[in-house]
Order: structure tokens, then sequence, then C-alpha cells
């Protein structure tokens, strides 16, 4: 299937959101995995430590990736209404390959993307203002590299 993460496009056979430690997970993490669970086609699977949701699906992919933004868009205009903080938000992508396209584990190469949150907070006076980043580390998706045929 062929998937489009913001104007890049990868060719994966599925692409599997992580909700890792979900006793420890924000609950903005537990919002944006619940939105994607409950999306036609996805298998949900549950691990000691993780829950994942496996999409085989393009159209399904691209709603899970809709889904997200728009959470992540209601987070942004809470504290706008407020009148405080400014948030932002974006996609890390990240990878390891050798020269065989294996990973660091010996598995077949995949991508990772994170999310990193930002929220820049008003100060009293302008040297003041502070930002600050968020990393969601208990929440993500991979995109699975080709299978050996």
């Amino acid at each position: 299937m062929r998937v489009d993460l913001y104007g890049l496009l990868f060719e994966t056979a599925e692409v599997t959101f992580y909700l890792w430690s979900p006793w420890r997970g924000s609950a903005l993490e537990h919002r944006l995995f619940d939105a994607i669970k409950q999306l036609p086609h996805a298998k949900v699977e549950t691990a000691p430590d993780e829950l994942r949701v496996a999409l085989t699906d393009g159209k399904s992919v691209q709603k899970a990736i809709l889904a997200v933004e728009r959470i992540l868009k209601g987070w942004q205009e809470e504290a706008s209404e407020a009148g405080g903080d400014r948030r932002t938000w974006r996609w890390l992508v990240e990878a390891d390959t050798d020269a065989h396209g294996y990973d660091h584990a010996g598995e077949k190469t995949c991508l990772w993307a994170f999310l990193r949150l930002t929220i820049e907070r008003n100060g009293t006076v302008e040297s003041e203002k502070g930002f600050e980043d968020i990393d969601l580390n208990g929440f993500g998706l991979k995109l699975a590299g080709n299978k050996d045929e």
C-alpha cells in the first residue's frame, strides 16, 4: 500500500500504531490511540507492556493520520481559547540501517514516527518567554519495511 505522510510517500505492507507502557501514558496519548483503534480494518493487539493497532489498508492509514491531526489541533485550540500558552506539534521521523537494509537489531529496516509537542509560555518580560518541548514517548507509528521474499 502507498502511504502519504504529509507529502512523503512510502510503499509499505503495514503501518502499526503503538501505545507503549499504557499505564504511564498521558491522557493525550490515550486519546490518540483510542481514536485509531476504532477505525475500520484496525487489528488491535495486546502485549504485556504495549498496545498495537496494525493497519494494512491505505484509506485506514490516512484516516488514522487525520484523526491524530484533529486531536492535536483540538489540543492547540484549548490553549488559544484560554488566551494562554501557544502550542504546536510535529512528527519526528527516524530510522537506522546498515548497507544491507537491516537495523541495529538485525531486523529489516523500518521507519518510525513520533510526536513532539511544543508549549510556548508567555512570560512577563519578553526575555522570559519559555519554550518547552515534550516528546510523546508513549505513542508512535512504524512503517514496516518490505519482507524478504
